[in-house]
């Protein structure tokens, strides 16, 4: 369990704790523990130099001298160290779910689906940069890359959606990353054209439908 920093500036003023990294995410998510996530029952506006806070400081910014309650709201709205070694394990769980997605829809000129070590030789070669954004929006983009020294398509279906107005708002951002065409039809719907990687449609429709409560029309296009 790793032991890091977290902190908060309120009132132009710096407060840090001693936090249990794990534990203190959890606190951040709002399923953890405060008193297990802090390392010491103590409010620092210097953790290193071990400079503590004063009772009057305390009061000042958060309204309160209770050093859990503190300690929480640090948690949650402040910033959180995350270490090397999790950084690390951060960037290469993004990576496995985009080489995942792209296991899942992509295929060679023949129409055979790569293998991880293939896949992951390319990319390599291709130095694609992973970022934290959602792998299904680094999909697209990585299919790109790999284009360029690879044979590689996704597998798409190509479908029109007709989505009720009521929902059509609620549901824009949804479309945006397999979004071909768009209409608004005379009575508010929004009809769309969408081309969707194979392996991607049934989480798709899950989202979708969770938010139309299965209100939206679709018909495959030939």
């Amino acid at each position: 369990m790793a032991t890091v920093e977290a902190r908060i500036k309120v009132k132009g003023k710096q407060f840090e704790i001693s936090v249990d990294l794990d534990e203190a995410l959890k606190v951040k998510a709002g399923k953890g523990n405060v008193s297990a996530a802090l390392n010491m029952p103590n409010i620092y506006t210097d953790l290193k130099k071990g400079f503590a806070a004063s009772k009057a400081e305390l009061n000042a910014a958060f309204d309160t001298e209770d050093i859990y309650k503190i300690a929480q709201m640090i948690m949650v709205k402040g910033e959180i160290q995350k270490n090397q070694e999790f950084r690390d394990a951060e960037r290469e769980k993004k990576i496995k779910q985009v080489v995942d997605l792209v296991l899942r829809n992509a295929v060679d000129q023949h129409g055979r689906p790569y293998t991880e070590d293939r896949l992951r030789k390319a990319i390599s070669e291709v130095h694609f940069n992973f970022d934290a954004r959602p792998a299904e929006a680094q999909m697209p983009e990585l299919i790109t890359k790999l284009a360029t020294i690879i044979p590689i398509r996704v597998e798409t279906k190509k479908i029109k959606l007709t989505i009720p107005a009521r929902f059509s708002a609620q549901v824009y951002g949804l479309l945006k990353d397999y979004k071909e065409s768009e209409e608004w039809l005379s009575n508010g719907d929004l009809q769309v054209i969408m081309n969707i990687p194979s392996g991607l449609q049934i989480d798709f429709y899950d989202k979708l439908n969770a938010i139309t409560r299965g209100a939206v029309v679709s018909q495959e296009v030939k």
